[in-house]
C-alpha cells in the first residue's frame, strides 16, 4: 500500500488547519490496513487515526504514521419483520450512509442526518442530535489493534458510551481503529421527537411528509440555516460540550438567569446549553482576529481567516481563543466548558 511522506493535512480538516503528517496511509481494506499494523518496518513509529477532520483540531505537524480508513462497503447482514441490521464501512461518509438507509425504507438515523463525517469516527465520538445518539441504533463495531493488528469486534455495551464519549475516545483512546460498524434500524418508523421546536415544526408539515425522509429534509434545513458549512467558512462544528450540573448548581443559576436553556437528565442532574451561555458571555458573532464564534449559532468556532484565503490561524491560536471564551463562560455562570474537537497531537492533558 503506498504511503505518502510529509503529507499536508489542511484539505483534512474542516478547521482548515496547517499541520503535516509524516507519514500518510488511506488504506481501502482491511487486509491491507492489518498488513500495515503488522509490518515490522513500521512498528517503532507512533501511530494516530483520523477520519474526515470534521471534529479535529491541528496542534502541529503529527510525528509518526497517520491513518485515514478508506473502507467502503455498505451491506445487509441480517433482518426480520421488525428490523433490518446494516453495516457499513468506516471511511464512508455518515450523511450519505443515513440518505441511502432512508431510501431503503429503514428508520432510525434521521435525526442524525446532516452531521459530518465519516462512519468510522461515528462511534469514537458517539455523534448525536435532536434526542438521538448513535448508541441508541448501534450494534457493533469492528477494529484492529494499533498495537499490532489485532482483530475485535466490541458489542454496544462493550463501547463504552456516554455523551459524545466512548472507550476509543476515554479509555482506550489512541489504541484502535476502527473498521465498520452495524446499525439496527426499524422497518416500521418510531420517530423521535423529544425536541419540543422540532416536534412542533414536524406537526406543521403536511401529513404526506410527516414521514422519516420529511424529518430529515426538516432537520437538514434547520442545521443549514444554524450551521455554517465548513467548505464556506471553516469549523468543526459545536466547540464545546453541553455541560451539566447538579439540580441545586442549576437552581442557584436560574434564581440569577431566569432565562437559563437548561434540560433536565434522567439522573436528576440538569444539561445546559453551551451554546446559551456562551451566547450570554458576549461571544455570538464576535470576531478577534481571524477566528470567532458564529454569528447564527455561539456554539461554532469558524476560522475567517480561511475562509478569506489567509491560511496563517494555527492550532493553538484556535486553543487559545478558545480559552478566552470558556474563561469568560466560567467567570460569568461558575460553570466549566469542556472542549468538544479532539486536539492532535494529542496534549499532555487536555481542557
Amino acid at each position: 500500500m503506498p504511503l505518502q511522506a510529509d503529507c499536508s493535512l489542511a484539505q483534512m480538516n474542516t478547521l482548515g488547519l496547517p499541520a503535516q503528517a509524516q507519514w500518510l496511509a488511506q488504506p481501502d481494506n482491511e487486509a491491507a490496513l492489518q498488513a500495515l499494523l503488522r509490518d515490522p518496518a513500521w512498528a517503532a513509529l507512533p501511530r494516530t487515526v483520523i477520519g474526515d477532520g470534521s471534529n479535529l483540531v491541528l496542534a502541529g505537524d503529527i510525528p509518526g504514521l497517520v491513518i485515514r480508513p478508506a473502507l467502503q462497503g455498505r451491506a445487509v447482514v441480517s433482518e426480520d419483520s421488525e428490523h433490518v441490521l446494516v453495516e457499513v464501512g468506516a471511511g464512508e461518509h455518515w450523511d450519505s450512509f443515513v440518505a441511502w438507509t432512508l431510501a431503503q425504507g429503514w428508520q432510525g438515523l434521521e435525526n442524525l442526518s446532516l452531521i459530518p463525517g465519516a462512519c468510522g469516527a461515528a462511534p469514537f465520538q458517539n455523534i448525536g442530535a435532536y434526542g438521538v445518539e448513535l448508541s441508541d441504533v448501534l450494534d457493533a463495531v469492528d477494529a484492529l489493534s494499533l498495537r499490532d493488528g489485532t482483530a475485535r469486534t466490541f458489542t454496544r455495551d462493550e463501547c463504552g458510551f456516554a455523551y459524545r464519549d466512548s472507550r476509543f475516545k476515554s479509555a482506550e483512546r489512541g489504541q484502535w481503529v476502527i473498521t465498520r460498524l452495524r446499525v439496527r434500524l426499524n422497518r416500521t418508523p418510531r420517530l423521535q421527537l423529544t425536541y419540543a421546536d422540532l416536534a412542533a415544526r414536524f406537526a406543521d408539515l403536511p401529513q404526506a411528509q410527516q414521514t422519516p425522509d420529511g424529518l430529515r429534509t426538516l432537520i437538514c434545513n434547520i442545521r443549514r440555516a444554524k450551521l455554517p458549512d465548513p467548505v464556506t467558512l471553516p469549523n468543526a462544528g459545536s466547540f464545546f460540550k453541553n455541560p451539566t450540573v447538579s439540580a441545586d448548581e442549576h437552581a442557584a443559576l436560574q434564581q440569577r438567569f431566569p432565562d437559563l436553556v437548561a434540560f433536565p437528565q434522567a439522573d436528576g442532574r440538569v444539561k445546559l446549553a453551551a451554546g446559551w451561555l456562551i451566547e450570554q458571555a458576549g461571544w455570538k458573532g464576535r470576531r478577534v482576529g481571524d477566528l470567532g464564534m458564529h454569528a447564527q449559532q455561539a456554539l461554532v468556532l469558524v476560522n475567517h481567516g480561511a475562509a478569506e484565503g489567509r491560511a496563517t490561524v494555527t492550532g493553538a491560536q484556535v486553543l487559545a481563543f478558545a480559552a478566552q471564551v470558556r474563561d469568560s463562560v466560567q467567570a460569568r455562570f461558575g460553570v466549566t466548558l469542556e472542549q468538544e474537537p479532539v486536539i492532535l497531537p494529542a496534549p499532555t492533558s487536555d481542557h
